[in-house]
């Protein structure tokens, strides 16, 4: 069954691990990697990664992505949103925060924020166009 707005839009909420895919040029597969992620509903999808990476070059230069997050145990349920990039810039310490703060124990921000390269960091910010969703009951 397909999930309501608002339920899409609270599962996206919660702390997944994403799978963000980009088109990756002729003759290739389109790149699909995890990432951190930060959203709010009703807001931007924002994530953060080095701004040398392949992942941040071929974003720039679609302009779009997606990315998919999953639960698997009971009931398996996924959300799968694509849309256009609306900013990227660098990525400041409260970004940083945010995100570590999502998947990482409350002890280990601090450490996890001082060794990261701030300067390195570029912030992705996506505005989900098209959404796919469902919740597919208990397996099993």
């Amino acid at each position: 069954m397909p999930l309501s707005v608002a339920e899409r839009e609270a599962f996206l909420a919660e702390a997944y691990i994403a799978s963000l895919a980009v088109e990756a040029g002729d003759g290739r597969a389109p790149l699909a990697v995890p990432v951190w992620y930060d959203y709010v509903p009703g807001g931007d999808i924002r994530f953060l990664t080095d701004g040398d990476s392949r992942k941040a070059r071929l974003i720039a230069k679609a302009g779009r992505f997606s990315m998919l997050v999953q639960r698997v145990s009971p009931t398996y349920r996924y959300v799968s949103v694509e849309g256009p990039v609306t900013s990227s810039e660098h990525t400041t310490l409260e970004d940083l925060t945010r995100i570590a703060s999502r998947y990482l124990p409350p002890d280990a921000v601090d450490g996890y924020v001082q060794g990261s390269d701030l300067h390195a960091l570029v912030t992705f910010r996506m505005r989900p166009e098209h959404w796919l969703s469902a919740d597919l009951g208990a397996l099993g």
